[in-house]
């Protein structure tokens, strides 16, 4: 028999006391009313066909994914701050037969000859007849849950094909690392358009049958009072929310009271500096923890619950899921020596089925069954791994050493004046490449030589920086990820 994905709404008829689902700002649904509405919904979707899903951090965002799941129709979540040319390429490829949206919402020129059906997120406007219905059968495992697209950092954006295997490996192996249940009140003010405000912000709490208070934007005050007031014991977000967070809980000692209550405070995306998480950790007693994955295998690896939340790693890895680090020339690196720098390969249930339409790019993306992340890192002695950053943009090759950019980063946080950093190679005839500091300075009196020395002191002199170069800004992403291709165009 297939697994079931949301127990919790197959069970909510049979409920004495209504349970609460989904909280966005002000609306809410408790599971008996979720299932009423998306089951409703689901019952219109054609089936064997994709639907698009106006992605925009609202309840009517959630109902549309779940009518989709119950259906057994793939979703594909559209960012509703992506670009006509993008959005165009995205529907040209996905040929989705709708889209789905919130009743008034505008929606952009290629949308326009698409048939729009708009999600009703109002429980008493379900007809009576609906409401009794039962819920569709609960598809195969592999039929396609989600087609999300990837950033297209290297051409266009590719449609990720997960699969219904993929969504419930990674969220029960997350149930164990992270001890999840249906106690758990989450809060986030992630986008939901991405795995992790969507997958694991909204459906994993439904699958636990736990419940969701989405902020809809986020802020330090918004936070507190979800976890102050609201009950809430998890938050998810991002390393630009967490260092707003460390900014401001020194001088609040309400905030710093409220994150102190949290059961887990759980950053992913992108790395999350150590400062940020000393500076959390002494404020409240807290250490955040760090998980990682991507879109094509969902969650890998992951700091647990009743583990060290060791800054600068991302834990070990998730039940289930194989890893391993590999040399440039396919060697399998053996030594768990926290030196010895590979590209991580994954396998297991979490993993994507294929890219759409895309055949060749899947093919290229595998060693047998292990999945090239294209990520490099090493592993700790007892298995931690700790990500060094991406080898397209990451790994600096410089006088015949495999420098990290990930861990140079981390030092320059850490001197007085540095906001923000980031680290990128540029050729250089002597050395190959040298490495090159991208900084955001609090003060424009900084001293370039005095901030290499500090490098050179805490690493190995050949990962000083030989370039310093200033922006009031790094570019980032929608998910606080700095842009690394941006800054060498």
């Amino acid at each position: 028999m297939p697994a079931v994905l949301f127990p919790a709404l197959r069970d909510a008829p049979h409920e004495a006391v209504p349970k609460p689902a989904l909280r966005f700002g002000d609306r809410g649904l408790d599971y008996a009313q979720l299932a009423r509405t998306a089951g409703a919904l689901a019952r219109e979707l054609p089936p064997g066909r994709r639907v698009a899903v106006w992605a925009t951090p609202s309840l009517e965002t959630a109902v549309a994914v779940v009518a989709a799941l119950l259906a057994g129709v793939a979703a594909v979540p559209l960012n509703p701050k992506s670009g006509e040319r993008e959005l165009a390429h995205i529907l040209g490829d996905s040929d989705p037969a709708l889209v789905l949206a919130a009743p008034g919402e505008t929606l952009p020129g290629p949308l326009a000859a698409l048939p729009r059906v708009a999600v009703d997120t109002d429980p008493d406007a379900v007809p009576e007849t609906a409401a009794g219905a039962r819920l569709p059968a609960e598809p195969d495992e592999e039929t396609p849950a989600l087609v999300v697209y990837t950033s297209g950092t290297t051409g266009p954006p590719k449609g990720v094909v997960l699969p219904r295997r993929a969504l419930v490996a990674t969220l029960d192996a997350l149930e164990d690392a992270w001890q999840w249940t249906d106690r758990d009140v989450l809060v986030h003010a992630l986008p939901l358009f991405h795995v992790h405000g969507l997958i694991l912000g909204v459906l994993g709490p439904l699958r636990r049958g736990g419940t969701l208070l989405h902020l809809g934007r986020f802020s330090a005050e918004g936070v507190r009072r979800a976890l102050e007031e609201d009950g809430a014991t998890l938050m998810f977000g991002v390393p630009t929310m967490y260092h707003r967070l460390a900014r401001e809980v020194d001088a609040d000692p309400a905030l710093a009271a409220a994150l102190a209550k949290a059961r887990l405070l759980v950053s992913g995306s992108a790395a999350l500096s150590v400062h940020d998480q000393e500076r959390i950790a002494a404020a409240t007693g807290r250490r955040v923890v760090e998980r990682y994955g991507m879109s094509e295998t969902l969650m890998n690896t992951s700091v647990r619950a009743d583990g060290e939340a060791r800054p600068g790693t991302v834990g070990l890895p998730l039940a289930g899921v194989g890893l391993r680090l590999v040399e440039d020339d396919g060697t399998v690196i053996e030594a768990l020596d926290g030196e010895s720098i590979g590209e991580i390969q994954v396998r297991g249930p979490n993993l994507f089925t294929e890219y759409l339409n895309r055949p060749d790019a899947t093919a290229g993306a595998f060693d047998g069954d292990w999945f090239r992340t294209g990520d490099m890192a090493v592993r700790e002695p007892d298995g931690y791994v700790r990500i060094v950053g991406r080898r397209a943009t990451d790994l600096i090759k410089s006088g015949g050493y495999k420098i990290g950019a990930g861990e140079i980063e981390e030092v320059l946080l850490e001197f007085p004046g540095v906001r923000e950093a980031a680290v990128t190679g540029e050729p250089d005839p002597d050395l190959g490449e040298r490495v090159v500091a991208w900084l955001v300075r609090e003060d424009a009196a900084l001293d370039e030589e005095a901030v290499a020395e500090h490098v050179a002191r805490r690493l190995a002199p050949h990962k000083r920086p030989r370039v310093f170069r200033y922006l009031d800004a790094l570019p980032r992403n929608d998910m606080g990820k700095i842009m690394k291709r941006a800054l060498r165009d």
